[in-house]
């Protein structure tokens, strides 16, 4: 009798390639609806899962792991950051967790650049004038956006994401700056002709763009709070695609509404998927750039997302380590 197949059970609907194989490799149960679960659903894929891989929408918090089976010794998340799992909890179940770092890195950095162009340069608000039938034609001093050229970018986390968004930065001829929990090594810095701020405070008070690339851990919460986002001056913008929770959201439109700040480019939102009606209102006001949190969406994102997952279930699963292991200490 053949070795038993792992019972796999994945909380969101997957690229068909990488749902493909994990069903020709693992007794794979999989969400053709893409709905996200329940909390029920949660506690009965977690009771009878083998490796169970969720999403950044799914919270697997410590109540949740608590309900889990003996059975459930992997969680392979779908999905680089890994703050949606209570990852101490976990690993003093002796359940590991992994995740699929790196392979969003160039997606996410084009977006970034993509948000600092359509807030500069009004780009949504310019592209639902003519749909909506209200171009008269050009004039030299309507719908004036801002140069990014010879402008100052702050980059808040200079890790794979930071840094390839510097490398687009450079490219559109932005001064790049960033603060980040450790300088980084000075090739790096001499690469990307990059000036280290030990000080958030003081980068925050001199840069006229802002981009958040920084993971969400305990300690990167609110990192720019009401009183951090104060040090920006009213011509500055801000670009968020890391997570929304690094910024308190109703300082930053409190802000938007008020002339403090020139504009925002956000991907992620504090509360998603529910967005606050103001930040709707300053979207519609031409003051902010909206988007559903799909600075990785891409196709070829998604299938190598899935294609780590498979190979860190597999490795597990053939009494290995599995290669995107994450512990406590790395949150």
């Amino acid at each position: 009798m053949g070795k038993r197949k792992p019972l796999v059970i994945v909380t969101r609907k997957l690229p068909d390639i990488v749902e493909t194989r994990m069903c020709e490799l693992f007794d794979a149960r999989l969400n053709l609806e893409d709905k996200p679960l329940s909390e029920a659903e949660l506690a009965e894929a977690v009771n009878v899962a083998d490796v169970l891989v969720p999403t950044v929408t799914d919270r697997i918090d410590a109540a949740l792991i608590e309900k889990a089976g003996s059975q459930l010794k992997l969680i392979a998340n779908f999905g680089n950051g890994v703050d949606n799992i209570d990852v101490g909890t976990a690993v003093k179940r002796g359940i590991t967790v992994t995740n699929t770092p790196g392979v969003l890195t160039q997606d996410t950095a084009d977006m970034t650049m993509a948000l600092i162009l359509s807030v500069a340069r009004r780009l949504v608000e310019g592209a639902n004038i003519i749909p909506a039938g209200n171009w008269g034609g050009w004039s030299p001093t309507w719908m004036l956006g801002a140069r990014i050229t010879g402008k100052r970018l702050g980059i808040v986390g200079m890790g794979r994401i930071g840094q390839a968004v510097a490398r687009r930065a450079m490219a559109f001829g932005l001064q790049i700056h960033y603060h980040n929990r450790r300088r980084v090594a000075p090739a790096i810095e001499e690469a990307l002709e990059a000036t280290y701020w030990e000080s958030l405070d003081q980068m925050l008070a001199r840069m006229d763009i802002v981009s958040v690339n920084c993971p969400h851990t305990p300690a990167t919460y609110h990192l720019l709070s009401a009183r951090r986002l104060k040090y920006l001056r009213p011509h500055a913008i801000i670009v968020n695609t890391a997570r929304g929770e690094i910024i308190d959201e109703d300082a930053l439109i409190e802000m938007l509404e008020t002339g403090e700040l020139a504009g925002a480019g956000l991907d992620v939102f504090e509360h998603e998927p529910a967005i606050s009606p103001k930040l709707v209102k300053l979207a519609n006001a031409g003051k902010v750039t909206l988007l559903p949190h799909m600075g990785s969406a891409t196709r070829e994102g998604r299938i190598d997302m899935g294609e780590k997952v498979i190979v860190n279930v597999k490795t597990f699963m053939d009494g290995h380590r599995p290669p995107d292991r994450v512990l406590p200490s790395a949150m």
